[in-house]
């Protein structure tokens, strides 16, 4: 039998839940694991930005299993074999770039088995258990909880916010505010600029109309006041950045002590 998985998302959201996770970019399945006995709800394993291959993603999918996390992997790109290929070592959903409605459709196509889809269909996989009883019923389950999680990182994609929504089969939509603001012209804004803030107040009214819901990134320093604007704003999913700048932040700040130390060690000899 496959092993046991944790609750899926969106069950969890429609009851109401906010969720919290972190991508992985170091592919690190300490780091994963961590996260897991921590009590994060998810992890998004980068594969555009990070040179992990599918191998890896196995060994951190099982990860996730071991340490009750969902495994949900951002693809490099539209590719209908590779989004096969990591549904099938058992992630629970593929955060698709450069969202436009035409690739969420496309990505849907690909992360769906027939009659709705055109995913390749094959029993001795793990996300199937190696070899199902009972093919049409594990066909459908995988079906029924597949995620497909457009990022609109362009400033474009906000013209067609309400449309990608309208598409059955997409429940989340990631709004990634750095290359959001790299495309509107406001280099490395977050939600606290008013024009972002605006942004992120438009796509949760459309989502809240479609009866669907928003991630978002918080950032590596783990700011509580903006997480919980955020939650107050109506992101119902929070990314807490990427575990190599999450370490990265917390090794700063033990430079910042160290050096802060010295000093006033340096004061108090002088």
């Amino acid at each position: 039998m496959p092993p046991a998985k944790p609750m899926p998302i969106l069950p969890r959201l429609r009851a109401g839940e906010t969720l919290a996770g972190m991508q992985s970019f170091s592919a690190s399945p300490v780091f994963v694991e961590a996260m897991g006995h921590a009590g994060l709800d998810f992890v998004v394993v980068d594969m555009e930005h990070c040179p992990t291959g599918l191998e890896t993603l196995t060994q951190l999918v099982r990860t996730c299993d071991a340490s009750g996390l969902v495994p949900l992997t951002r693809v490099p790109e539209l590719d209908p074999p590779t989004i096969g290929r990591c549904l099938d070592l058992g992630v629970a959903g593929i955060v698709l770039p450069h969202a436009t409605p035409a690739r969420c459709r496309a990505a849907l196509e690909a992360s769906l088995y027939a009659p709705e889809g055109r995913r390749g269909a094959c029993p001795v996989v793990r996300a199937a258990g190696y070899l199902p009883p009972d093919w049409d019923a594990h066909a459908r389950a995988a079906n029924d909880e597949v995620l497909v999680i457009p990022l609109v990182e362009d400033a474009s994609a906000l013209d067609t916010i309400d449309d990608i929504f309208a598409i059955d089969g997409i429940d989340v939509v990631f709004l990634g505010p750095f290359d959001l603001s790299i495309s509107l012209g406001l280099r490395g804004a977050d939600f606290r600029h008013p024009r972002m803030a605006a942004i992120l107040a438009d796509v949760v009214a459309v989502a809240r109309r479609h009866g669907k819901f928003v991630m978002t990134t918080v950032g590596a320093t783990i700011d509580n006041a903006y997480a919980a604007a955020l939650i107050d704003a109506g992101a119902r999913m929070l990314s807490f950045s990427a575990d190599v700048a999450v370490f990265m932040a917390a090794c700063r700040r033990a430079v910042g002590v160290r050096d802060e130390c010295v000093r006033a060690a340096r004061a108090t000899n002088s």
